[in-house]
């Protein structure tokens, strides 16, 4: 199946945005999350994201955008959170435990921390929607090994 190019459109000026911002705000984080996240308003009813509306409001950007993340894409998590140069980079990923050369991730920089944030979460969100429209996963399949296997070589 391929991607929706509308949804691509929109996840791309979301990223343009963040990546012409200077500072966070909370009608930045507000258009993010109306433009990028699909969970978040069934999260709401159910009651579940009362805390990441909190810290909208506190003004801790950070916080609501890890919050963001662990709402919205609750398989991803952050791999690597670096400041180089008078940038943040951030990489997400889906397999944190594997070599980072294997793994997959949704890397993003900025020179401010919670946009750097914001910026691989909408990457992540471009690469979830990816894989859910082929229906594979990232991961590569094992057959699973038959339970009735048995060794016929002879060792003597």
């Amino acid at each position: 199946m391929l991607s929706d190019p509308k949804r691509d459109t929109i996840l791309d000026d979301v990223a343009d945005q963040l990546r012409q911002a200077t500072t966070p705000a909370p009608g930045l984080l507000r258009e993010v999350i109306a433009r990028a996240c699909i969970r978040l308003e069934a999260m709401r009813c159910a009651g579940k994201a009362k805390d990441l509306d909190r810290l909208i409001e506190d003004g801790a950007w950070c916080d609501a955008a890890l919050a963001l993340i662990e709402l919205e894409l609750p398989a991803w998590s952050v791999r690597r959170l670096v400041r180089e140069d008078g940038e943040w980079f951030c990489s997400l990923s889906r397999e944190p435990n594997l070599p980072a050369a294997l793994d997959d991730t949704a890397d993003a920089s900025h020179p401010v921390l919670p946009l750097a944030i914001l910026v691989a979460f909408v990457e992540a969100r471009r690469r979830s929607i990816a894989s859910q429209g082929t229906g594979r996963s990232p991961v590569p399949a094992v057959r699973p090994a038959y339970a009735g296997t048995i060794c016929c070589d002879n060792f003597s």
